[in-house]
């Protein structure tokens, strides 16, 4: 009997133990499927829509394995989301993936991956434009404001283009759902730029236009220009502290300067969102709001930023769903910067229109197949121009140089005041870098290249010429044949040619038609003769106030008796028209 007893308490303890570690498993595991279930059974109709996004962000974060800092407010939102760890953007620096955000297009498809397109043109002899995309396109804030939702930006933009005045309710250091009207639901954008590669810069200090995350919606309060001095900032870890710094890198006290930096900024950019997150907890809209989490490209460190590896493009992302639905779960789908618009417009309850190039991974309109390939490019950056296109599926990238007798390092004059960047052209001079360290400085790139991600993260071993690897390059290689031709992307074409292009082949920028406005019926009628163009407008009463916010115009309308009509038509990449005004309606 004695032995019966033993036995029993042996095979209970197994099956006790062999739960525990499924429950355990089961909160780690990577999970394909639950996304749907989420925004059918349990989300708002009309949930309210949170962005907090940071830049330059790699994965240095303990929610996706670095474990160097302690970053409180974002662990707590990743144990209590979702942490998506294969998330990419389509450019390695952030006003061409900004540009993917917005419009849920390939910026290579709108003319918006030239680095800046706006400046430097002393240097490259071209005009300033802005990105054209097809006369459908919208910002994917306009169609959310279509649909009754309050949208604000704070405060960055940075779209390779002109926002229309129709794109947001109100975009500035001071925007916030706050502003909103009572019950309306909100798409709120945060950006935090602490963590942006300038503050890698000497003389080292934090912005102090960003202490205003911890005033958020107070119009009262006001900060002073430029940066504080290091001696103001606060220290969030030691300066000795050991860092693993990555192998393209020389372990220099520089260096490690650089990286105490990074992460230093990181840690205040945590304790910024931390208040954003406060703010949206004493409003009683936690649990009422969809919170996302994610950087707009990779790090801020040379051979990481501007650049298409995984370094330069992968960044972290998380998603806390209301009453923290599916919270702690890994989802390990690839997805791309262009899958946001119809993602976001699938989670609010609107069918994605027919032309963005990306898919939804959430909501009612998710895709039935989830992305087996990413897809980034590399173009001009600030005064300098270089091609390149990349693909990656779960496990290898392939990228295809089409400057193969041009190096891959690129002397970016901004780049060139991060310390680090010194010390590695100090190092490159006197030949002291290790064979790792020196392949971004060789005078010539590989015609292809591809990488096994898993076993080789940092892409260092080449695999395009290796035999046993054959079969996957011709994959990638159709794939990216694929996708040029159905994004109309082609590389070798001149920026001048691409401008040409954009503008029809005239000699300068487009000019967005004046709005045409009709009374019929005692309802006001606004048509605008350039194609695509938004239409907003605003109406000013008797008593002379004008509104603040454009009205996105969709249908005819009533104005009261004796008022006043303002009207503006914009289409993106075009100038904006003259402001059209019309008096003393229905008199």
């Amino acid at each position: 009997m004695k032995n019966y007893f033993v036995l029993f308490k042996i095979l209970t303890f197994f099956a006790l133990s062999c739960l525990l570690l499924a429950s355990c498993q089961s909160k780690t595991k990577e999970t394909k499927n639950f996304s749907s279930s989420v925004a059918t059974n349990e989300l708002p109709q009309r949930p309210n829509i949170l962005w907090m996004v940071t830049e330059d962000m790699g994965a240095y974060i303990p929610s996706f394995g670095d474990s160097t800092i302690v970053t409180p407010n974002l662990s707590r939102l990743a144990k209590e989301g979702v942490v998506y760890p294969n998330l990419y953007s389509t450019s390695g620096v952030c006003a061409p993936s900004r540009a993917a955000i917005a419009t849920g297009m390939y910026p290579t498809s709108i003319g918006a991956n030239d680095m800046r397109t706006t400046s430097n043109t002393n240097e490259t002899g071209l005009p300033a434009y802005g990105a054209v995309p097809p006369p459908e396109v919208r910002m994917v804030s306009e169609l959310l404001r279509m649909n009754g939702y309050y949208c604000s930006n704070n405060y960055k933009e940075d779209y390779q283009f002109k926002a229309p005045k129709t794109a947001w309710d109100e975009s500035g250091p001071y925007a916030h759902w706050r502003n909103r009207d009572k019950n309306q639901p909100f798409f709120s954008v945060f950006n935090f730029t602490e963590t942006h590669e300038s503050g890698l810069f000497e003389p080292y200090g934090f912005r102090k236009i960003e202490t205003r995350h911890y005033h958020e919606g107070d119009t009262t309060y006001t900060w002073g220009p430029g940066r504080m001095t290091e001696e103001e900032t606060p220290v969030h870890l030691p300066k000795d502290t050991e860092f693993n710094i990555p192998p393209y890198l020389p372990n220099t006290p520089v260096v490690r300067r650089d990286m105490w930096k990074l992460y230093n900024n990181i840690a205040e950019m945590d304790r910024q969102v931390g208040a954003v997150l406060k703010q949206l907890e004493e409003d009683g809209l936690l649990d009422n709001t969809i919170v996302f989490f994610y950087g707009d490209h990779g790090g801020p460190l040379p051979r990481e930023k501007r650049l298409i590896y995984d370094s330069g493009l992968n960044t972290p992302m998380i998603i806390r769903f209301p009453n923290k639905v599916n919270a702690g779960i890994k989802d390990g789908e690839l997805i791309s910067f262009v899958d946001f618009a119809p993602t976001l417009l699938s989670l609010v309850g609107i069918e994605p229109p027919a032309y963005l190039q990306g898919q939804a991974f959430l909501g009612v309109d998710k895709s039935s197949k989830e992305r087996k390939y990413i897809h980034a490019a590399a173009d001009r950056f600030d005064e300098i121009t270089d091609v390149i296109r990349a693909v990656r599926d779960d496990q290898f990238k392939y990228i295809r140089n089409y400057r193969p007798d041009q190096g891959y390092y690129l002397p970016v004059g901004y780049r060139e005041k991060i310390p680090t960047m010194q010390e590695l052209l100090r190092l490159r001079d006197e030949g002291n870098l290790d064979s790792i360290q020196s392949l971004w400085f060789r005078n010539r790139k590989d015609p292809e290249e591809l990488y096994d991600c898993k076993s080789d993260p940092h892409e260092i071993h080449n695999l395009a010429k290796d035999p046993a690897f054959k079969g996957k390059l011709e994959e990638l290689r159709t794939e990216m044949d694929r996708w040029l031709k159905e994004i109309e992307d082609e590389p070798n074409l001149p920026e001048r040619g691409l401008i040409a292009q954009l503008w029809n082949g005239a000699e300068t920028q487009p000019v967005t038609s004046k709005p045409e406005i009709e009374i019929i019926n005692n309802k006001i009628l606004i048509n605008c003769a350039t194609e695509g163009a938004s239409l907003g407008y605003k109406i000013i009463g008797k008593d002379g106030n004008i509104p603040k916010v454009w009205t996105v115009y969709q249908e005819p309308f009533e104005a009261p008796e004796g008022s006043k009509l303002l009207s503006q038509a914009y289409r993106i990449g075009f100038i904006p028209s003259s402001i059209v005004e019309h008096t003393n309606i229905g008199s």
